[in-house]
């Protein structure tokens, strides 16, 4: 609410005065929306001091590494909640009472499949396309198939195709994978849980159904609630941003996945993996650290640290109990790969550099080490990582609806050629 005003003094021109408001926790925040009645905007590159929404979903306070949906500490979704009881509490504003929980989960498992024509679909990628590559396509290509559901401005639409994506995001991403082995695609079984249901499509072939270990569909119920919502992150944002359109929700949704694809963004425990590689053994870890301390060397250790958590990243300690639970329950013994690992994450929250700068391991640095133990390839992290974030982005799109909202339209400083007249062809030089 607008209780205070804050006077921003332009040489030459009157006062103007702007409202401060003031949310239900968080820093205040300045309103500039009068600002461009005075012919001024604001410059703010990365959108590193701009509030482009009102939103009541994911509250982040990164200087005391505090993450809340919807008021509920991290912690406590990880520990005593699951992942559709989160999706839940994120989509609704509320967790759900028994019967509540029970509906929400038996109307997910009814549109877990897809529709059979969208299997020709994916004969159309080559089988080594990069996965965020075909799912960017297939995600994209839903509205094609449910277009009984595509009026955003009506909330019963919204609340269908909000259900669809949480429930055959699971089953695309699987398809996604065995299209890429040249395995055959296996359906949902509604007799399994979230998670659990996952790793049958991901991980079972026809010929061979293998139960699914119970410590690792928790490790995989953690790792999507973990990465179920960030508050207004690249991804989020492009969904906002192209919603704000009044494009379709999948349409929305296939931008989103096509933002969380950038290295800078969901590619990071990709990049764990990648940066373990070209250590290569953990007889090289003092030489990569000194090159990580280095302010001239490019090198950077990925997984470390975070842009939001100035302290450590709240995800990061379930994600570590998590991590030690799955190399146990599998027995791994001897993997170079994670050896390294575990030894750099010893030298971080020990050595004085790391420590001084905050640069703890991040959910990211565990998330990488725990999928790769259940045996998902690298290039299915981020896959895994839109597949839990998509909750995230359609409760933010459904927010941004039910409420009044303006089309994105940024605005720029302009540092390009004054007006310039054509010269003939044959007289340019």
């Amino acid at each position: 609410m607008a209780d205070k005003k804050a006077q921003l003094v332009i040489e030459g021109a009157a006062p103007v005065e702007l409202p401060i408001l003031t949310g239900t926790v968080g820093p205040d925040v300045i309103d500039v929306r009068g600002l461009g009645a005075t012919g001024h905007f604001t410059f703010d590159p990365g959108f590193m001091a701009t509030a482009s929404c009102e939103s009541k979903i994911t509250y982040i306070d990164g200087d005391k590494g505090v993450l809340l949906h919807r008021g509920y500490p991290i912690e406590q979704l990880a520990e005593k909640s699951d992942y559709l009881e989160t999706c839940y509490l994120l989509l609704n504003g509320e967790l759900p009472n028994a019967e509540q929980k029970a509906q929400f989960v038996s109307t997910v498992k009814n549109h877990t499949m897809v529709h059979e024509q969208l299997k020709s679909f994916f004969n159309g990628f080559r089988r080594d396309a990069h996965p965020m590559a075909v799912m960017c396509g297939v995600v994209g290509a839903l509205s094609a198939f449910y277009h009984d559901s595509l009026d955003i401005n009506n909330p019963q639409h919204r609340e269908i195709s909000a259900v669809r994506l949480v429930a055959k995001m699971p089953t695309l991403a699987a398809m996604v994978y065995k299209y890429s082995m040249g395995q055959p695609m296996m359906y949902p079984r509604n007799d399994l849980s979230y998670a659990e249901n996952f790793l049958h499509m991901m991980f079972n072939t026809p010929c061979e159904i293998k139960p699914i270990s119970p410590v690792l569909a928790k490790a995989m119920d953690r790792i999507f609630i973990l990465h179920a919502d960030h508050e207004q992150n690249a991804s989020t944002s492009t969904v906002r941003l192209a919603g704000s359109s009044g494009a379709n929700p999948f349409a929305c949704i296939a931008a989103g996945i096509a933002a969380l694809w950038g290295p800078a963004h969901g590619g990071a425990n990709e990049a764990v993996l990648t940066m373990l590689d070209e250590i290569g053994d953990v007889s090289n870890i003092d030489k990569y650290i000194a090159k990580a301390k280095d302010k001239n060397d490019p090198f950077k250790l990925m997984g470390f640290g975070h842009r939001v958590y100035k302290n450590r990243d709240p995800r990061a300690t379930v994600m570590k109990q998590t991590c030690d639970e799955v190399l146990g329950e599998l027995g791994i013994k001897n993997d170079p790969q994670l050896e390294l690992a575990m030894r750099l994450e010893e030298i971080a929250l020990t050595d004085p550099y790391f420590i001084e700068r905050s640069l703890y391991p991040n959910v990211d640095f565990y998330s990488g080490i725990i999928l790769k133990a259940i045996g998902i390839p690298t290039s299915m992290f981020t896959v895994i990582f839109a597949l839990a974030r998509t909750v995230g982005w359609i409760s933010h799109w459904k927010e941004m609806l039910s409420s009044p909202y303006k089309i994105g339209r940024p605005r720029q400083l302009y540092t390009g050629e004054l007006h310039r007249d054509i010269v003939e062809l044959k007289d340019r030089k």
